[in-house]
């Protein structure tokens, strides 16, 4: 598959199939996380794949309250990304030039996981909303550090669908603001 149609088969999926998805994936996955770039290659992560069935429930729960994300109960994996201290030139380089270099990477190590899933033929969902500190318990977490992101992972149940966006004039210019 080449890029392009890669980037267009990638999409958050909200219906997964019960299908079980292959440990061979899942690895596959997070190899292309792991490789992915990070500010002074400082990699900032642990990924916790989640696929026992009653610690993944207990997962989802966080993540379905006000009526949000119901879809989660249909994944048959949950992967939670742990942010972990930077390296001392990546932090300082933080607090120098003001941005969380570290968010930055883990954005970047995601969207390289759901772009291998999409090209193994599996579906995702970035997930911000949760209760991240039921989720740190739950997977024995220490306080001090943050979860970001929760990854749904299975086989799509989604037709793909149109990608809804800005014009590129909207979102574009050329040397000035």
């Amino acid at each position: 598959m080449d890029f392009q149609s890669l980037i267009l088969k990638r999409q958050s999926d909200r219906k997964y199939l019960p299908n079980m998805v292959e440990k061979e994936k899942i690895m596959q996955c997070i190899e292309a996380a792991r490789l992915s770039p990070s500010a002074c290659n400082s990699q900032p992560w642990t990924f916790v794949v989640i696929d026992n069935d009653s610690l993944r429930e207990s997962v989802e729960k966080t993540a379905t309250s006000l009526g949000m994300n119901k879809f989660v109960t249909q994944a048959p994996i949950i992967v939670a990304i742990v942010l972990e201290k930077p390296n001392l030139t990546s932090k300082i380089g933080s607090v120098m030039k003001d941005k969380e270099y570290t968010l930055i990477d883990i954005g970047i190590a995601a969207n390289q996981f759901c772009l291998q899933a999409a090209e193994l033929g599996l579906g995702t969902c970035m997930i911000g909303w949760f209760d991240e500190k039921k989720v740190k318990k739950l997977l024995d977490v220490p306080s001090s550090k943050r979860i970001p992101l929760l990854i749904s992972l299975g086989y799509s149940n989604s037709n793909l669908r149109e990608k809804t966006r800005k014009s590129i004039d909207k979102m574009y210019k050329q040397n000035k603001y």
